[in-house]
């Protein structure tokens, strides 16, 4: 990705945050959205992640979607959210869970970032993109 790109992260876990971390760290895009169910957590990471691109002489604005609207015109949107599966739970339970928040925030990506490249990257991986 060149300059001028802007990159929606949807799911500050612990993948969706190094996925936002890499890319402001190494100025693959010029903005780093973080999108996740708590705002709050959001914008420490993004705050945090914003400091150290700084520090690193990187020009990349990060911040926290506090809306669905904050991810408009994004280039590239992927979405790590999910819920991990748990101990004694079926690979059925797990598609159940995820394909209801894969489903919610893919209505938001097609009505905020239509043109956006969408990468999917939570579990079960194989029917989330299908899902999404």
């Amino acid at each position: 990705m060149a300059k001028g790109k802007k990159v929606t992260v949807i799911g500050t876990g612990n993948f969706g945050s190094t996925v936002a971390f890499i890319m402001a760290m190494n100025g693959t895009c010029h903005q780093v959205v973080l999108r996740g169910r708590n705002y709050d957590v959001a914008k420490g990471k993004a705050l945090d992640m914003s400091q150290a691109a700084n520090a690193a002489r990187q020009h990349t604005i990060v911040k926290a979607a506090k809306t669905p609207e904050d991810m408009a015109d994004s280039d590239v949107v992927v979405i790590t959210a999910g819920a991990p599966r748990t101990p004694g739970m079926s690979r059925d339970d797990l598609l159940t869970k995820n394909a209801e928040i894969v489903k919610k925030y893919a209505r938001e990506i097609r009505e905020h970032a239509p043109h956006s490249i969408v990468v999917v990257v939570s579990n079960p991986l194989d029917v989330m993109t299908y899902v999404a």
